[in-house]
C-alpha cells in the first residue's frame, strides 16, 4: 500500500539512503527513518514503535524493516508496548548506525565519501545487500560473481582503481 512504499521505497532506490535524524522518530516517523541504508541520530533523539497507543499495527513496512535490524524479541516488547526510547538505546537495539551530534553534517560528509566511489559498484552493493536477507547462500554468491562480472574492467572500475593509483579524485561516466 502507499503508506508501506513510502518508507520501503528508499530500499528500492538505486543510490543508498542516509537518515540524518533530530528530536522525534515516533510511528510513522521512525519506520521513515529504518527505510534508509543507516540512520545517523543525535544524542537523545525520541523514538517509538507507537502505533499501538492508538490501537494500530506498524503500517508503513516496519516489520520487514525492523525484523532486519533488532533481534526478535526486542521488536516484539516495541511493538506490543509503544514505550518512548532514545536514541543511544536504539543504537545499541541495532535501529541506529551512529549517534552523532550533528547528524545532518555527518550524513552528507558520509554521501560525498559514497559519491566518490564507482557508482556501477554501489549500486550493484545496494542491490546485493537489499537480496542478503532473502535468498539462500548460493543465490547471494552467484549474484555477487553476477554483479562482479558485469562490473569489472569497465571504464569506472577502471577509473576507480586509475584514481586510487594516482591519488586523485575520480571522474566517474
Amino acid at each position: 500500500n502507499r503508506a508501506q512504499y513510502a518508507a520501503w521505497m528508499w530500499r528500492e532506490l538505486e543510490a543508498p539512503v542516509i537518515a540524518a535524524v533530530h528530536g522525534v522518530a515516533l510511528g510513522a516517523g521512525f519506520q521513515l527513518a529504518l527505510g534508509a541504508d543507516m540512520r545517523y541520530v543525535a544524542p537523545g533523539t525520541k523514538m517509538s514503535v507507537m502505533e499501538i497507543k492508538w490501537g494500530l499495527v506498524p503500517d508503513m513496512a516496519g516489520m520487514p524493516l525492523m525484523r532486519n535490524l533488532a533481534r526478535d524479541d526486542v521488536i516484539r516488547e516495541l511493538t506490543y508496548t509503544g514505550r518512548i526510547f532514545l536514541a543511544e538505546e536504539a543504537l545499541e537495539m541495532g535501529f541506529v548506525t551512529v549517534v552523532v551530534d550533528d547528524p545532518r553534517a555527518h550524513a552528507l560528509d558520509l554521501a560525498r565519501q559514497i559519491a566518490g566511489k564507482n557508482p556501477d559498484a554501489i549500486k550493484a552493493d545496494k542491490r546485493l545487500l537489499n537480496a542478503a536477507n532473502d535468498v539462500s547462500v548460493a543465490d547471494l554468491l552467484m549474484m555477487e560473481s553476477v554483479e562482479q562480472d558485469a562490473i569489472i574492467r569497465t571504464p569506472n572500475q577502471i577509473e576507480a582503481v586509475m584514481a586510487e593509483m594516482q591519488k586523485r579524485p575520480a571522474n566517474f561516466s
